[in-house]
């Protein structure tokens, strides 16, 4: 196993020893500051002041390209020395990496030149990808090359995203958010199906974890990859009977999988009903965009926000919550609070997509605060967790 000696090791600042350290607060950072930022420019309570593209780009790219992906880089960064036994990405390296991510963040916020802004922005998914096929090449670990490809389709993505900018053309910015969406969709199917069933069987203590159909994981995979090229050409973004079908299909698919995960005394534990329930979101996004592409007369924005807050948002805290007290050498016992954050981001959730239809300003400032409540809960407890060195005096 190929590893940083101890002493080494010890010897960087315990917030760069690992990636989901930097990553983990950054994101939630993000996620504290984005939200009421968004309200208020939503509101014209800062008129004044306007990021590229105008507060509506800002949300829907960062709350995905920002706020999203440095989740996700800081779990596969950390997880790929597990999966390899390679040491993970550690110290100045990672440093770097971290102010390379502030400075798409603030780029986009302060609306740079909009060359400077296209490499800063695109070259944080790049580096992610590269950092992650080296290390899966130098393993020869075939089974995680798909990663790869997602992390190089979502810098893709992103690039779209940023070059709609320049003309200002909103619908190649918006085929990058959504397709950029369906490839953070395929990413939760593709760990979610790994880890969930783990972590259920960890749990309760059971004798062993749910077996996976690989067929139906290869299926929910390809699908979900499909659904996000069809949203960066175009096709998706129009009502189409086949693409319902495709995502009733997708629905379906997933269900099946919670029906088989599902155990007795989950609803018990705060740290798994959170993933289950995570996961149901997604099966809730499909459903409403294949009514939608259907023809029924709902707003597929209500079914994006079951995928981001229901979903991204609620699977990301609820895998920081445990990543966090695993990688930190502490017991998977939840800090408290930490229930009640995961019920918050589902409250936000149902807000957002649900009461909205009711009482559409309540119903988006109720949402807005139930998020910014759940992350600083998160940001409450963990923050020193992740600051600190490991409470065994291990490294990492």
């Amino acid at each position: 196993m190929h590893v940083l000696d101890r002493t080494t090791a010890m010897a960087i600042m315990p917030l760069l020893r690992l990636a989901f350290r930097p990553f983990f607060l950054l994101g939630c950072a993000l996620a504290l500051l984005a939200i009421p930022l968004w309200l208020a420019g939503w509101n014209g309570a800062i008129d004044d002041w306007q990021p590229a593209g105008g507060w509506l780009s800002w949300h829907r790219h960062e709350l995905l390209f920002g706020f999203g992906l440095a989740i996700i880089s800081g779990f596969l960064l950390t997880a790929v020395q597990n999966w390899t036994g390679h040491p993970g990405l550690s110290g100045k390296p990672l440093g770097a990496l971290a102010l390379l991510w502030i400075a798409g963040r603030l780029a986009w916020l302060s609306n740079v030149p909009w060359p400077l802004l296209a490499v800063v922005e695109v070259a944080f998914p790049l580096v992610v990808a590269v950092l992650m096929a080296r290390t899966l090449w130098a393993a020869r670990q075939a089974r995680n090359y798909p990663i790869v490809m997602m992390l190089l389709l979502l810098a893709a993505m992103d690039g779209l995203s940023v070059f709609g900018l320049r003309p200002g053309d909103e619908a190649w910015q918006r085929q990058g958010v959504w397709g950029g969406l369906w490839l953070v969709a395929a990413m939760m199917a593709m760990i979610g199906g790994r880890v969930i069933p783990f972590f259920t069987q960890r749990g309760l203590g059971q004798a062993k974890a749910v077996a996976p159909w690989p067929w139906l994981d290869y299926l929910l995979l390809a699908g979900t990859a499909l659904l996000a090229l069809l949203y960066a050409a175009g096709p998706a973004l129009s009502a189409t009977i086949w693409i319902g079908l495709l995502f009733a299909a997708l629905a379906a698919g997933h269900l099946l999988r919670l029906v088989r995960w599902h155990a007795r005394g989950l609803w018990r534990v705060p740290l798994l009903w959170s993933l289950h329930v995570a996961y149901g979101w997604l099966v809730l996004a499909c459903l409403g965009l294949a009514l939608w592409h259907f023809g029924v007369a709902l707003n597929p924005s209500l079914a994006v926000h079951c995928l981001t807050v229901g979903s991204m948002a609620g699977l990301i805290l609820a895998m920081t919550a445990r990543v966090s007290l695993g990688h930190t050498g502490r017991p998977l016992d939840l800090p408290a609070g930490m229930t009640l954050a995961f019920v918050l981001i589902n409250l936000a959730c149902f807000s957002r997509v649900v009461l909205v239809l009711f009482m559409p300003a309540t119903a988006l400032t109720l949402a807005g605060l139930c998020w910014f409540l759940a992350f600083a809960v998160y940001a409450w407890r963990y923050g020193p967790m992740l600051l600190r060195a490991r409470v065994d005096n291990q490294p990492g």
